[in-house]
């Protein structure tokens, strides 16, 4: 199975898939226009603001961000407002066949290395905790918040049905670093045997 994660450009804008890419509740506010426009206003003035998997040669998932400031529908969320230091997790999905792989966490960790690299220091998201507890139009898509809580996003205010869950960047790069290093001493370790002639 090969595995390519690439940023979201308009050039691979429609393999997020219609329903995400027309999607107008994110975008939505004063001035906002709502899906695809949303997405290409957000390309044009911030760069990319998500993530795509491919998994030998089909997308397979996609992960939407952005600062709170091109989000304004997220001050509508009881545990809201994001962070200023923060960029918003919004939406995401992975296809049911590459469902319980780990490549949510794929996704996840390319979204890490994107802000990394602006020099943004965490990723807020809003959870939701019983997707049937609350009408669709009040959460639409909201990523589940035990998945968040899997892949290291820690509970900054607490709500019975959207929490808002956040992810430093320097702890998670500093965990991967530290693994990394502890992998390569484990494999350093270890000694080949000597084949016998």
């Amino acid at each position: 199975m090969s595995r390519r994660l690439v940023s979201l450009t308009i050039a691979n804008l429609d393999d997020i898939g219609a329903a995400c890419a027309a999607c107008p509740h994110w975008g939505l506010g004063t001035g906002a226009q709502a899906g695809p426009e949303w997405i290409r206003d957000t390309l044009d003035q911030w760069g990319s603001c998500g993530q795509l998997l491919y998994v030998d040669g089909r997308a397979a998932g996609h992960l939407l961000y952005a600062p709170p400031a091109f989000v304004p529908r997220s001050m509508g969320f009881p545990t809201s407002p994001v962070s200023n230091d923060a960029v918003l997790l919004m939406t995401g999905q992975l296809a049911a066949p590459y469902r319980g792989a780990g490549l949510g966490k794929v996704l996840v960790q390319g979204v890490v290395r994107d802000i990394a690299q602006r020099g943004i220091k965490a990723i807020e998201a809003f959870g939701v905790t019983n997707p049937g507890a609350v009408p669709h139009r009040d959460q639409p898509c909201l990523l589940p918040a035990n998945f968040l809580e899997a892949v290291g996003f820690r509970t900054v205010r607490p709500h019975s049905a959207v929490p808002r869950l956040r992810l430093e960047i320097r702890s998670t790069l500093s965990w991967r670093a530290d693994m990394e290093s502890a992998f390569d001493r484990l494999l350093a370790s270890i000694q080949t045997p000597a084949v016998a002639r």
